[in-house]
């Protein structure tokens, strides 16, 4: 990777804090700043803000370990990287890194996210769309009514687990599950493996020295479904891969199983715990909720855009030298995705407080031939399952001051690690079971009985009791407050 340009190099010493002091940790060999670490850690969206200040919407920067890499900041530049794969490639292999001694692939916490794997997030040309096509193929088996109906039921699960509590913390018991629950069901795993791989893969996102432990894990549980599929075939994306005419090896199954599982939890994971924070903090975004001055799916496209639950995405690698927002790239260089950095560039988004809940151009799910195949059941799972705890638990509120919520970091993620939150306590929701005729009106006297209903043939069809919707539910608790 080339050395910043020397009008940012002077400028960075003549700006540099005073030595002991901690913002010195933020910085390293050439004067590039550190992804990982406190800093980063606390108020990453600031941090980007600050490299294109200095650097303009491309800026050198470290991974752990003080890997060397580019962030690309600009919205603009993130699509030209993303769409341009014949200049920027998603081989990992093209890195430099590699062969320079800059990592120890047996031992780096970054091997799980950049190291190469026998999957279309790793391949391009003709490869990747042999791969991407049999991904394509195992997600599209699926009718949306039948995701939502896996979603309805491990909903409401979870809900009746707390409902009568009167009090839950949502990122450990709601959000952090539902999506794991569904999508392990469409891997074709049973429902017990998920608290398991939960755990293993907030772990593999944190980058920490578990994250290869975690990674194996995870391999290791897909692997045993691949081996059961190939006796036991199900209609489970499992199956589909194994049965695709491109004829996956079972090494190549197992590892879109991986891709498939990581990125459609934490994404959605994260959006879910975001979606549903704005709606206990902020009194504008819930009352358009409650209002329908914005429905629950253009909430979650407004959040996409604020808060994007993947904040940078690895990588691109350079197959010749060129230069992007000013920046010279040489090849092998390193180029990561900074989605959320692009989704709030004033380039295209001047008024950040400007509600965009009705454009789907953010960056969230990256863009190009490497778009997220998945991202339709991700806006799936946190609909329906957002819509069904709202519905259940229509009054919930924060039960602590907001500026107590914390938020737990990585190179690649922002996580909420908890949101507490009160309501009025509920039984739980009633069995799905036909419920009996009602008895028969008493008879006023001197009034000629009615006629018994015909033994044969249906009875009239009787109108449920309305029900309001959650939103009109809430708008009246809003207003007696």
């Amino acid at each position: 990777m080339t050395v910043p340009p020397s009008e940012h190099t002077a400028l960075a010493a003549e700006s540099s804090p005073p030595p002991g002091c901690p913002a010195h940790t933020a910085t390293g060999p050439d004067g590039a700043t550190r992804l990982y670490g406190d800093v980063a850690a606390t108020d990453p969206m600031g941090l980007y803000e600050e490299l294109r200040a200095k650097h303009g919407p491309v800026a050198p920067v470290l991974l752990d370990g003080d890997v060397r890499a580019w962030l690309v900041l600009g919205y603009l530049e993130n699509r030209d990287v993303a769409t341009r794969s014949t200049q920027f490639s998603r081989d990992p292999r093209v890195w430099h890194g590699w062969t320079s001694g800059e990592i120890d692939p047996a031992t780096s916490p970054l091997v799980p996210m950049i190291g190469w794997r026998p999957d279309c997030v790793c391949a391009d040309g003709e490869e990747h769309q042999r791969l991407r096509g049999a991904v394509t193929a195992g997600l599209d088996q699926f009718d949306h009514r039948g995701v939502r109906r896996h979603i309805t039921r491990f909903a409401h699960q979870l809900i009746d687990g707390f409902c009568e509590d009167g009090e839950v913390e949502l990122v450990g018991q709601f959000t952090e599950h539902l999506p794991m629950l569904t999508l392990t069901r469409l891997l074709g795993m049973s429902d017990e493996s998920g608290p398991a791989l939960v755990h293993a893969a907030r772990d593999l996102f944190k980058a920490t020295e578990t994250s290869l432990a975690s990674n194996a894990y995870v391999l290791e549980c897909l692997e045993k479904l691949v081996v059961e599929k190939r006796v036991r075939p199900g209609q489970d994306i499992a199956s589909a891969l194994l049965a695709h005419p491109a004829g996956l090896t079972d090494e190549e199954v197992k590892h879109h199983l991986r891709l498939i599982l990581l990125a459609g939890y934490e994404t959605t994971a994260n959006l879910m715990s975001n979606v549903l924070r704005m709606v206990v903090t902020d009194p504008r975004f819930r009352g358009s909720l409650a209002g329908g001055q914005m429905t629950l799916p253009e909430a979650v496209e407004q959040v996409l855009w604020d808060e994007p639950p993947l904040m940078v995405c690895p990588g691109r690698w350079a197959n010749s030298d060129t230069t992007l927002g000013g920046q010279r790239i040489k090849a092998g260089d390193m180029l990561l995705l900074g989605l959320a950095a692009g989704n709030v560039d004033e380039t295209i988004r001047p008024d950040a407080a400007a509600p965009v809940h009705h454009n789907r151009a953010h960056l969230s799910f990256s863009a190009g031939n490497h778009e997220c195949p998945g991202q339709d059941i991700g806006r799936i799972i946190a609909d329906t399952g957002i819509d069904i705890l709202l519905t259940r638990l229509p009054d919930i509120v924060l039960a602590v001051p907001e500026e107590d919520l914390s938020w737990r970091s990585t190179t690649w993620a922002r996580h909420l690690t908890a949101l507490p939150v009160t309501f009025a306590a509920r039984p739980p929701r009633a069995p799905d079971v036909p419920a009996p005729l009602p008895a028969p009106p008493a008879q006023s006297p001197g009034l000629p009985s009615a006629e018994p209903w015909p033994e044969t043939g249906p009875a009239p069809a009787r109108r449920p009791a309305s029900r309001a919707p959650w939103w009109a539910r809430l708008g009246r608790l809003l207003l007696r407050r």
